[in-house]
């Protein structure tokens, strides 16, 4: 029982290390109940419940970490819009026009924040219902549950999903259509495992291979300058490095 109850305070212990660090609200909402029962549990020397649901609490806090990222000022870097890993880069036409896939599937321990894969403007938002196959089955961009958000930037029309999975059975975006983004800035999350897509046109210059692994709003996937003398004035790529960094760290 001593060893028992020397666990048990090592990881209360562990706790307000992990309530430390940034983290979305969405944390509070699904830690904080195992963290009050844990605390019963062990008043009432219910000991290894009082660990099973502390454990719990620290791990849901954990989930909803939300680390500030350095954002890339380069011209014409889009960024992850998501950690993970790569788990598919192919061409694939979008409304009859040619482009690439990259998709990112977020394993539990990923951060699951989404961010903008660039500065611009939503002009689109689609909500469409359907599965919840494995995020790491290929059909999964086509058939799950989904977000499918068009973004408008100074270079052109780029497209990038948030998809459920198996565990992850809510997609939650904070953006609308009209709303200017920054790169890199926080747009949502997928709760408990699932998967990011990303479609850029043809011309864009692909950076990421099967394997790699990425960090939302730090990484970046591809490059897509601004043709010169372009007109185009989706974005905001022409913001300052500072300025840039700045509003990709705003949460919502």
């Amino acid at each position: 029982m001593p060893r028992v109850r020397s666990r048990a305070w090592a990881a209360a212990s562990e706790l307000p290390v992990v309530l430390s660090k940034d983290m979305i609200k969405e944390g509070y909402y699904f830690g904080l109940p195992p963290l009050v029962l844990g605390g019963v549990a062990f008043l009432t020397h219910w000991t290894v419940v009082g660990i099973i649901l502390l454990a719990l609490a620290a791990f849901v806090f954990y989930f909803f970490r939300d680390p500030e990222r350095v954002i890339p000022s380069d011209p014409g870097a889009v960024v992850s819009p998501a950690d993970g890993r790569i788990v598919v880069v192919t061409d694939e036409p979008l409304a009859g026009r040619p482009g690439k896939r990259i998709s990112i599937f977020l394993a539990i321990w990923n951060v699951h924040v989404n961010r903008s894969p660039a500065a611009g403007t939503v002009t689109g938002m689609e909500y469409r219902p359907g599965k919840f196959l494995a995020a790491m089955v290929a059909r999964a961009s086509a058939e799950n549950e989904q977000n499918v958000i068009s973004l408008s930037t100074a270079t052109g029309e780029m497209m990038f999903k948030q998809i459920a999975g198996l565990i992850a059975r809510r997609v939650v975006c904070w953006k609308k259509p009209g709303d200017v983004v920054a790169r890199g800035e926080r747009i949502g999350l997928v709760r408990f495992g699932s998967r990011v897509d990303l479609w850029v046109p043809r011309d864009a210059e692909i950076l990421v291979k099967l394997g790699d692994h990425v960090k939302g709003g730090s990484s970046v996937l591809a490059r897509w300058p601004v043709p010169t003398g372009s007109n185009l004035s989706g974005g905001r790529e022409s913001r300052t490095p500072v300025e840039n960094l700045t509003a990709a760290g705003n949460r919502n």
